[in-house]
């Protein structure tokens, strides 16, 4: 199955939150206050010296929050999206430390508190319908399609407007490959986006140092099976050392009539 993903060419954002507002009506979070990334809102748009900044997640092609997730509560799906499902979400928020984007965020404030992200509103995918952002964007910044396609379309504009575009597509090779990609008109360091990601799959290093952990847990068994043996067997010992006391206290007491 082809994946989906999102172009978002930032020479075309004019800074009018429209995609905002469209991501927090349809996860029915408030729109005022901060508007970054947070518990309350799954997508911002930072000025960073004039230039307009969309943020959200980044949908990575192998995502380090579903490798470090213990229950499955995060998903890549076939479509494209990485997806979180609260009700097997056991709290332990690793998702929130692995995500080389900073993206998870989580409801410290609810007395039944979730992650937050965005989803690229996957239920709307799967009906056949745009994400709310990509859908409300006026100045067309956002372009929804499959991912391959999208990779072409950003390439082509970059050749025929070289003087318009930083000569890189901002998700391609970062972490490994996202499914939302960024198109800039100066470098990507300058405007707040990471730069310094390893171009391979972050889980790669979490399978890396969990291959080794069948080891330590078979050896720390060991250990832990050994002195629970050796305790017990010490107490077996006293135990029937004392009977055999208790044994010999009696003989000796029939050995010796009472007068």
């Amino acid at each position: 199955m082809a994946q989906y993903g999102i172009l978002i060419d930032i020479t075309r954002c004019v800074g009018c939150l429209a995609c905002e507002e469209a991501c927090a009506e349809k996860w029915g979070m408030s729109e005022a206050g901060s508007t970054e990334v947070s518990a309350f809102r799954n997508t911002e748009v930072r000025e960073v010296d004039g230039v307009y900044v969309p943020k959200q997640c980044m949908h990575c092609a192998d995502p380090t929050c579903v490798s470090v997730c213990p229950v499955g509560a995060f998903t890549k799906t076939p479509e494209g999206p990485v997806i979180y499902e609260p009700d097997k979400c056991m709290g332990c928020r690793y998702c929130l430390q692995a995500c080389p984007f900073d993206v998870p965020k989580y409801e410290w404030d609810s007395l039944n508190p979730a992650v937050r992200k965005c989803n690229m509103c996957h239920e709307r995918i799967l009906q056949g319908k745009q994400p709310a952002c990509v859908e409300t964007c006026p100045a067309e910044a956002r372009t929804f399609g499959i991912l391959d396609n999208l990779v072409e379309e950003a390439r082509k504009r970059i050749a025929e407007s070289p003087e318009t575009y930083e000569n890189r597509i901002y998700g391609v090779r970062e972490a490994g490959g996202t499914s939302v990609l960024f198109l800039a008109p100066k470098p990507f360091d300058q405007l707040g986006l990471k730069t310094n990601l390893p171009e391979h799959p972050l889980p790669t290093l979490t399978w890396e140092v969990l291959s080794k952990i069948p080891n330590y847990v078979f050896w720390s068994s060991t250990l832990l099976a050994g002195i629970w043996w050796i305790t017990n067997r010490r107490n077996e010992v006293q135990a029937y050392e004392a009977a055999l006391k208790k044994l010999e206290e009696r003989g000796n007491g029939r050995n010796h009539p009472t007068n």
